[in-house]
């Protein structure tokens, strides 16, 4: 093997033993990774890249390549993940606008997702085949498929909800009201329920004290969904053992972390 080869190699090895390092370093426990391929010749792109986040350095840290596969890794310590998708959003317009035939493919996470080097090299190789242009949320292939109830009268919500959770790899099943979702709880086990407050029939807090109420062996975790923004529901909620809170208007991607935080 020829020394290029070798120390390519090990550069590549490095690379995720660096990021690994960078994300234990992080006093904050937070920020997000992002991972971009561009298939085909895109010459200039680390210097593309290099470029748009020029402006954001107070809030990134550096732009690494992995010298086999070509792909760049951006680590973002000062950016929650959602602020770190819209910023995605943007570059993938900067790499377009620079080369209007840019085929790039983007992966994001959290740091707190991708705590090991074998973790990392999977988010970079999800990057490198993905076929599709759509930004993908990271996570960690589990062992077991999770199933996600989704309570909301709402139908457009639901189908939303429904598609979205479905590309993060959940089982779903839906309910329209709150007596609904009591029924098919026990039956179908669940190991969350995305739950919006107004709901006919029995909806806010006796709601979710009947979920938890309900003869299982293992209850299910409990997100609300909400367009209720009073601080006093929202203390209750969480008083009543609620274990995220959402409003809306919200962000997908954000609601996406919140989900897999309850979930792991």
């Amino acid at each position: 093997m020829s020394q290029t080869a070798t120390l390519q190699r090990e550069l590549h090895s490095d690379l995720y033993s660096q990021l690994e390092q960078e994300i234990r370093n992080n006093p904050k426990g937070t920020g997000a990774l992002l991972f971009l391929y561009c298939a085909g010749e895109s010459p200039g792109l680390e210097k593309q890249v290099r470029d748009f986040f020029d402006p954001l350095s107070v809030v990134i840290g550096e732009v690494l390549k992995d010298p086999v596969t070509k792909t760049l890794a951006v680590i973002l310590p000062e950016l929650t993940l959602d602020a770190a998708h819209y910023q995605a959003l943007l570059l993938k317009q900067h790499l377009i606008c620079m080369n209007e035939n840019a085929d790039t493919r983007i992966t994001l996470s959290s740091m707190s997702n991708v705590t090991s080097s074998q973790a990392l090299k999977q988010m970079a190789e999800s990057a490198r085949l993905s076929t599709t242009s759509e930004i993908h949320i990271f996570t960690e292939e589990a062992d077991d498929t999770n199933r996600i109830l989704i309570v909301d009268n709402d139908a457009t919500v639901r189908e939303f909800l429904q598609i979205r959770l479905a590309m993060q790899g959940y089982e779903t099943l839906e309910a329209v009201d709150g007596l609904e979702a009591l029924e098919l709880i026990p039956k179908w086990e669940p190991d969350l329920v995305l739950t919006e407050l107004n709901l006919y029939g029995i909806d806010g807090l006796p709601f979710i004290h009947h979920i938890q109420q309900l003869d299982m062996k293992e209850p299910p975790k409990i997100v609300v969904l909400t367009e209720k923004r009073v601080e006093q529901t929202i203390s209750q909620c969480f008083q009543s053992g609620v274990d995220d809170y959402v409003t809306k208007p919200f962000s997908p991607v954000e609601l996406d972390a919140r989900i897999r935080r309850c979930l792991h």
